[in-house]
């Protein structure tokens, strides 16, 4: 921690290139980072995350990102030099413990999205989204984006014209749209429309 240092970075500032090797362990203290993919021109949106690590594998092992990050909203980061994580995984057997425990909740998040992806149709990840994503402001289920719904649609393995449309299907399970804010009206219509999996999902709350 003593040749750590707290970073704070606008929105849009890329801080990891696929490819390059780890110079840093970066741990996201507050903000939010979108974690994508590019290849033959095309581009893809592997995870957004808030408060935690990422891209701790190739700290560990020393090998090239397999993803680049950059911030979407205003973000501090703690960056500890990747030599140094490496040298206390073999020093401190508490901290080797977290980092494995890390580690393998990714293995298994990165599961839950091949899951998603592989087994269900856009609509289908929608509804499951916005039912692990939803936040209550008094009787109102809302998600408020915090980034462009070009992400989210990214973010869902598909295009932003079949996200409009897969938002238009859930209307019907009591979806409403306005920009950026997405408010759930029915609940239980989006569940029973989602059909949520605890080895996909979670606890949907």
């Amino acid at each position: 921690m003593q040749v750590s240092s707290l970073q704070r970075y606008p929105p849009n500032t890329l801080l990891i290139s696929e490819g390059e090797r780890p110079d840093f362990l970066h741990v996201l203290i507050e903000g939010c980072v979108e974690l994508f993919a590019s290849h033959n021109g095309r581009h893809t949106t592997i995870d957004i995350v808030k408060a935690s690590t990422f891209i701790f594998a190739a700290v560990i092992l020393d090998q090239p990102y397999l993803k680049s990050a950059r911030t979407l909203l205003e973000s501090r980061i703690l960056l500890l030099p990747a030599k140094d994580v490496r040298a206390i995984f073999y020093e401190d057997p508490d901290f080797a413990f977290a980092a494995i425990a890390e580690i393998s909740k990714c293995y298994r998040d990165l599961v839950k999205l091949l899951k998603d992806q592989k087994l269900r149709s856009t609509s289908e990840r929608l509804a499951n989204w916005l039912l692990r994503n939803y936040s209550k402001h008094g009787d109102d289920l809302v998600v408020a984006l915090e980034f462009e719904k070009k992400t989210l649609s990214s973010l869902l393995g598909t295009t932003p014209e079949n996200l409009s449309r897969a938002l238009g299907q859930l209307a019907a399970a009591g979806v409403v749209t306005s920009g950026r804010t997405i408010r759930i009206t029915d609940k239980e219509a989006l569940v029973a429309f989602a059909s949520p999996s605890r080895l996909i999902d979670g606890t949907i709350g």
